[in-house]
């Protein structure tokens, strides 16, 4: 499973579940979408068209590819804190020439798609089929790259599944809230380096409501008359104001 958003990163799951590990590759859209914002004043490559219509910069690529955290076994996590704009630029200085905006974004997408597919097969190099979820699932450029990248293997979106590639984030949030609920570990060592499997989170439980259960019925009464457009009674809104406070 590769899930592109801001940070890009694997998870890999051995046949019938029993081994799962997973670690940050690095870049997924944040640096593609910082980099258009400066020079197209757009907030994402729409189907990764800009980077489509730009040639890979090979000097650049070299520049970007160099930084450590490439190297590094996993468990390892990083974020927007490491790889930013001023990242980039530093490996734009490297370069032996000038870099027009465009090739810069298709180099980038390249960045993402190397360093997924480098992870891939130094950890997973038998994994038949790749999953891809994320904003990245929604780029046709970066999944074509992915899947050039990965000619033996299926590269496919979570729709695949059935499920929204938007969804599996979301979803995963949810499974770790039910497993803190019951009192179960949410992490995998293996994965975040942990010393031991711990229940994640705090649970805030709402105060006791102090307000009469008459005025609760009548606050709900006047939500959802305005919802459905009718007017709310005077003594309603009053009632709403004591209930909710100034």
């Amino acid at each position: 499973m590769v899930n592109i958003g801001g940070i890009a990163n694997v998870t890999l799951i051995a046949p019938g579940g029993r081994r799962v590990t997973g670690f940050d590759t690095g870049p997924g859209n944040c640096l593609l979408d910082a980099w258009i914002a400066r020079h197209r004043d757009a907030s994402f490559d729409r189907d990764g068209a800009w980077a489509a219509g730009g040639r890979v910069h090979a000097g650049l690529l070299e520049a970007l590819l160099a930084d450590p955290y490439f190297g590094r076994a996993p468990p390892k996590s990083t974020g927007r804190e490491h790889f930013h704009l001023a990242w980039l630029e530093r490996a734009l200085a490297q370069a032996d020439a000038a870099v027009e905006p465009r090739d810069v974004q298709a180099t980038l997408a390249e960045l993402t798609a190397i360093t997924v597919t480098r992870a891939l097969e130094r950890h997973a190099g038998d994994t038949p089929r790749v999953l891809v979820c994320g904003g990245g699932a929604r780029n046709p450029h970066l999944m074509a790259r992915l899947a050039a990248r990965l000619p033996r293997r299926r590269v496919e979106s979570t729709e695949a599944l059935g499920i929204d590639p938007g969804h599996v984030e979301p979803l995963a949030f949810a499974w770790l809230a039910q497993r803190r609920l019951r009192g179960l570990p949410g992490n995998r060592p293996e994965v975040t380096g942990a010393a031991r499997p711990l229940v994640l989170g705090s649970l805030v439980r709402a105060p006791r409501n102090p307000y009469p259960e008459s005025e609760n019925r009548e606050w709900t009464r006047m939500v959802a008359n305005g919802l459905a457009g009718s007017p709310v009674p005077a003594e309603l809104r009053c009632s709403a104001a004591r209930s909710v406070g100034p």
